[in-house]
């Protein structure tokens, strides 16, 4: 399975920190061009490779880790995201109610995306907390997961779990994907699971 970051900020950043430090291999693309993520490559290794947009839309896990306003012109890339897993990590901060209308976030990246498979997760820790290391005290930093498509959730929870996280699925988005959205109990919360002695 391949996988990607759609967007070089301080999530993207930190997520691609994460799979350099387990030695997974991903690409990593923004709307300015590879040349301006070498600084990064370089830092974290071989495992993160910079690439065009163009170039990482053809992996099969996306995360988008870009703000939730971009997500529009994005979705002008393809017309069909049909067998992607979209790992949703925006979040609609400063976005007026008026262009959600009641709506959650996800909600609108999934008709943006139509096809794809959204997965809300790795959304509600700080860029900061998100590039640490997951270990903490013997524990897990725990990232919450949720989508209305159970197979690509089971799929996005292994992937945390592989990059070290402690994963706790949360149900469909309409449901406990509720507590991921802004504003929601969940978001900005660093939780660590430790295990049952």
């Amino acid at each position: 399975m391949k996988y990607a970051i759609i967007g070089s900020g301080n999530v993207g950043t930190a997520i691609a920190r994460q799979f350099a430090r387990v030695a997974i291999p991903v690409s990593i693309a923004n709307t300015r061009g590879p040349e301006t993520i070498l600084p990064l490559t370089a830092e974290l290794g071989e495992m993160v490779t910079a690439t065009s947009l163009e170039e990482v839309l053809s992996a099969d896990v996306l995360f988008l880790a870009l703000p939730f306003i971009a997500v529009e012109a994005l979705a002008r890339s393809r017309s069909d995201w049909a067998g992607k897993i979209i790992i949703d990590q925006t979040n609609a901060y400063g976005v007026p109610p008026e262009t959600l209308a009641g709506r959650l976030s996800s909600d609108i990246v999934a008709q943006a995306l139509p096809g794809a498979s959204v997965v809300k997760a790795f959304n509600q820790l700080p860029a900061g907390v998100l590039a640490r290391d997951p270990s903490q005290d013997g524990g897990r930093r725990v990232v919450f997961v949720s989508s209305n498509d159970e197979k690509a959730a089971s799929t996005v929870k292994a992937l945390a779990e592989q990059l070290g996280f402690s994963p706790i699925l949360v149900g469909r988005i309409d449901e406990g994907g509720r507590l991921l959205h802004i504003p929601g109990p969940l978001v900005l919360h660093n939780l660590i699971e430790h295990p049952l002695k």
